[in-house]
């Protein structure tokens, strides 16, 4: 289905608009189809993409170097961090090099949540069937051109 018909908009000022707000929606359905695998666990997006940060890292992390990783530069990295603490998801410890942070590790529980997230990697897979790996690689060097013009720099 094309953007037109899913947002029901017949015509756009130019192919960067459509681009632009294509993008948006797209992120948006994504959003929306890997939350609700999530929601079974009952852990946001962001909540998963810490606990992913953490289990790539060889090293106890800070908030500050989380958020460095997180997918979401806009997340309040330090509440998402406390949430998961509450949920024994991940651990807090005093760090040693610098007494001003924590360090952040994964849990028994959270490493055990992950082995059990990985089950449904299948499923989000399948949510873009649609495309073989070449075409994804193509739209991995599109969006990486993207935001290598980005007017922020």
């Amino acid at each position: 289905m094309s953007i037109e018909k899913d947002i029901q908009q017949a015509a756009f000022r130019n192919e960067y608009q459509k681009m632009g707000i294509n993008l948006i929606f797209t992120a948006n359905w994504l959003n929306e189809k890997v939350g609700k695998i999530l929601s079974t666990e009952k852990i946001t997006q962001q909540q998963y993409n810490i606990l992913r940060i953490l289990r790539g890292s060889e090293t106890p992390l800070s908030t500050l170097k989380i958020r460095e990783r997180m997918l979401d530069k806009m997340s309040d990295t330090s509440r998402i961090v406390d949430r998961l603490i509450a949920k024994e998801l991940v651990e807090k410890s005093a760090c040693q090099a610098d007494k001003r942070l924590v360090d952040i590790t994964l849990s028994k529980k959270g490493f055990q949540l992950l082995e059990k997230l990985d089950q449904f990697d299948a499923q989000i897979d399948a949510i873009l069937k649609g495309i073989n790996e070449k075409e994804a690689n193509t739209i991995n060097q599109i969006l990486d051109k993207l935001r290598e013009g980005s007017f922020e720099k």
